[in-house]
């Protein structure tokens, strides 16, 4: 989802808490493209929210109080003068709520049939049946808010995305360059990459800030993107967590914040495979973009990438510019240097 073009720059003050235990503390809100950026008063960011999953918990009253979809103990309290950013995040919801899918009669009641059917033959269904029928079933508007979910249990791991505004700028047109999902920087993990169900993929700030070239940081959105293809990734959460995530998906709509917290950590943590190799140069061949670079910095002497190296295929050609001189060196000052 994009934020509306006239929303695209504003921004209020608020009160914000973590926990309902902590004290509220004055911060600067923002609207992005997709998330609500919580800023305190030094332009430090402290969380990003989701549009999509953005609740009010008290329709219709002033000061007007907002929390994560699943999480009401973490608010943003909107005072009644900040009137035109109220109207903004209530517009906003409105707007992804038309955007769900509403199915018909006859449709809704298939769907409760085939629940039903699944609640009664459970017990001798396979795993990865019951996982393939609820990733068959899933809209895309609840991949996007798992996803977002899985960020926030994400970054409380690792800190919060970087937030930098002319950085923010700059990897929007990397995304557009690329035709890829929301990119998200994040200050420190395991890994290089990753990505989530709803098309969101995450770099660590190393992939940006130690290259000289951005031809690196485009390689490991595009192996992203190829690895999420050949599996998808609602798919692989579901097989990690295990079957009763599955079927809770199926019958509730939602995953708690106990599996969400546990394949985050899987996620920081275990391995990550190489995509096919020839999917892969398809890729860059698509976006026009040099595999090399992407290949030594996944091995610096080569050996283990050979064929990203000798069969890139923009070799002795001319592509187009990832980014601008300017808008790479805004980039990889994402996190603030």
């Amino acid at each position: 989802m994009v934020a509306l073009k006239k929303y695209a720059r504003l921004e209020g003050s608020a009160l914000w808490r973590a926990q309902p235990q902590d004290q509220r503390r004055e911060v600067v809100v923002s609207i992005g493209d997709a998330t609500l950026t919580i800023t305190d008063l030094q332009d430090r960011p402290l969380t990003h929210w989701s549009i999509a999953a953005i609740k009010r918990a008290n329709p219709g009253t002033r000061p007007a109080i907002f929390h994560p979809e699943g999480d009401p103990g973490e608010t943003l309290e909107l005072a009644a003068d900040e009137a035109q950013m109220i109207d903004a995040l209530e517009k906003l919801r409105r707007a992804v709520d038309r955007a769900r899918p509403r199915p018909g009669r006859v449709r809704w009641v298939g769907f409760t049939a085939s629940v039903g059917v699944v609640a009664l033959l459970a017990a001798f269904w396979l795993p990865g049946a019951l996982v393939n029928h609820t990733v068959s079933v899933v809209p895309s508007v609840k991949r996007a808010d798992i996803g977002a979910a899985l960020i926030d249990r994400i970054e409380r791991m690792t800190g919060p995305a970087c937030a930098e505004p002319a950085g923010l700028r700059a990897i929007q047109k990397l995304r557009a360059r690329l035709g890829s999902g929301p990119i998200a920087v994040l200050p420190g993990t395991a890994n290089t990459s990753l990505h989530l169900p709803g098309g969101y993929i995450l770099l660590d700030r190393t992939v940006v800030e130690d290259f000289e070239e951005p031809d690196v940081a485009a390689g490991f959105v595009l192996a992203e993107a190829v690895l999420a293809a050949a599996s998808d990734p609602l798919r692989d959460l579901l097989r990690a967590v295990g079957t009763r995530a599955s079927f809770q998906l199926l019958t509730t709509g939602s995953l708690d914040g106990e599996t969400l917290d546990a394949y985050a950590r899987l996620l920081l943590t275990q391995s990550r495979g190489m995509p096919n190799e020839e999917k892969l140069l398809a890729a860059f061949a698509a976006r026009e973009v040099r595999s090399a670079p992407y290949a030594y910095a996944i091995d610096v002497t080569g050996e283990t990438v050979l064929t990203l190296i000798e069969a890139d295929p923009m070799a002795g050609r001319n592509p187009r510019p990832l980014l601008s001189d300017a808008d790479w060196l805004r980039l990889q000052n994402i996190c603030g240097g």
